[in-house]
């Protein structure tokens, strides 16, 4: 039986965990802090846990450089859950927002006319119109996750309201594996251009079973006035910590934390505190009702998690823990470089794989174009997409003990998932893999 140094795993989510943050665990979760119970059994309310949110908290607005105008939220539910949430959270916020713009138009009205306003039934079918004809989310589209994403959206508030600026699956027959370039992206127009502007736009920042990654932030994205009010939405459910970022470009960023951050249970989000009352008010319940437009269950509601500290309902502290020891060690190993030595790892990493890969193209053919292949999620076709030769790879892998490279069950093929775990020497021994068997394909 194989022990963990002779292991190495290559795993989409979950992913593998740095083997020290696992040897501390083993030990806290018998007896944490000398209390005499373990990590997994104190109260979620309690001063312990407290300072575990606290702590996870400060590593990870160290690690990324989080301004003090956003706040951090953990909830339960997954990247999956966050679709959801998104949704109910930015259509509220824009309605009220139409609702206020719709009182000072009647204001203005009545000045100018000197009659009586006319409120009740007027106002309410005056604003449903605005709703029906104004309200849009857009969505980039460039893999499975960001299409999941826009169709919770189109079952939660209908179809008409989703605004697909982006079908990557368009410009490259039928599949993924592009991303236009972005003058060919049809965004909702904002106030600067004439328009309303959406209630946010959203896009998955690295698309795990396809293996496609933005490169970096889009220009188009870039907020040029305060009328251009397009509200960024980004999953980096698998690339989260793994490269630098601007935070302050995003108005929310979320992820599960089961791929670079810590084991399954939590998810993360990171969104501007201007985004929550009292800065930001958002549509009551009753108007959200009348206007045919969904309430999301409390469990999901960023306000209420915000107001109290992520601990409205049972947080498993136990997952906090582990993501912020993560998190911490790599603050611990890089000091000053904070992401961006992580940033140079991963790189070099991916450029070794990358490196092999394309040494051998009659061999193996990456599935995403060069411009947008991601570092994390790294897909490729053995000889074609030859099936017995797909499993005679992944059986001779499996034999080395390089385990969790069969892609994933909606596209097949093999998928090697380089998340910050995965150390260097794991990776060298897949590149000699990798080399042996294209060597001995070409001898056959």
């Amino acid at each position: 039986m194989p022990s963990r140094e002779d292991v190495s795993y290559f795993g989409a989510g979950p992913a593998p965990l740095p083997t020290s943050v696992l040897e501390e665990a083993s030990k806290v979760l018998l007896n944490y802090n000398d209390m005499g119970i373990g990590i997994a059994e104190i109260s979620h309310r309690s001063p312990e846990a407290n300072k575990v949110l606290a702590d996870t908290k400060h590593a990870l607005i160290s690690l990324l450089d989080i301004p003090e105008d956003y706040e951090i939220l953990f909830l339960q539910g997954g990247g999956s859950g966050e679709f959801s949430a998104a949704v109910y959270h930015m259509v509220s916020i824009w309605v009220e927002k139409c609702r206020k713009r719709l009182e000072t138009e009647i204001e203005q009205e009545v000045a100018t006319s000197g009659q009586p306003a006319r409120v009740g039934p007027v106002f309410q079918e005056r604003l449903r119109k605005k709703v029906i004809e104004g309200l849009k989310l857009d969505y980039l589209v460039t893999g499975s996750w960001s299409l999941k994403a826009s169709q919770e959206a189109a079952r939660l508030v209908g179809a008409e309201h989703v605004n697909i600026a982006l079908d990557a699956r368009k410009d490259n027959d039928g599949k993924f594996g592009k991303i236009p370039a972005e003058d060919q992206w049809s965004l909702t127009p904002t106030k600067r251009e004439d328009g309303q502007g959406p209630a946010m736009v959203y896009y998955c920042d690295n698309e795990t079973v396809d293996g496609v990654e933005f490169p970096s932030f889009p220009a188009s994205l870039e907020s040029k006035s305060e009328n251009d009010d397009r509200l960024v939405v980004a999953d980096m459910s698998s690339n989260f910590i793994s490269r630098k970022v601007d935070v302050r470009k995003y108005a929310v960023i979320f992820g599960g934390a089961q791929k670079n951050i810590g084991n399954t249970g939590i998810t993360i989000i990171i969104l501007r505190k201007s985004l929550l009352p009292p800065q930001s008010e958002l549509a009551s319940p009753q108007l959200l009702r009348s206007l045919g437009l969904p309430i999301g269950p409390v469990v999901l509601d960023w306000p209420t998690i915000a107001k109290n500290n992520s601990l409205y309902n049972t947080l498993p502290i136990f997952d906090v823990w582990v993501a912020g020891r993560v998190m911490q060690g790599l603050n611990n190993t890089y000091q000053a470089k904070k992401i961006l030595g992580q940033e140079g790892i991963s790189q070099k990493k991916s450029d070794m794989i990358y490196g092999v890969l394309d040494k051998y193209p009659n061999v193996y053919k990456v599935v995403p174009d060069k411009s947008v292949r991601s570092r994390m999620n790294i897909c490729v076709r053995i000889h074609g997409a030859d099936p017995e030769k797909e499993k005679e790879f992944l059986d001779g892998a499996s034999k080395s003990n390089l385990l969790g490279l069969k892609g994933h069950r909606s596209v097949g093929g093999v998928r090697v998932s380089n998340y910050n775990a995965v150390p260097i020497p794991a990776v060298e021994k897949l590149t000699e893999y990798l080399e042996s068997y294209a060597r001995k394909s070409a001898n056959t």
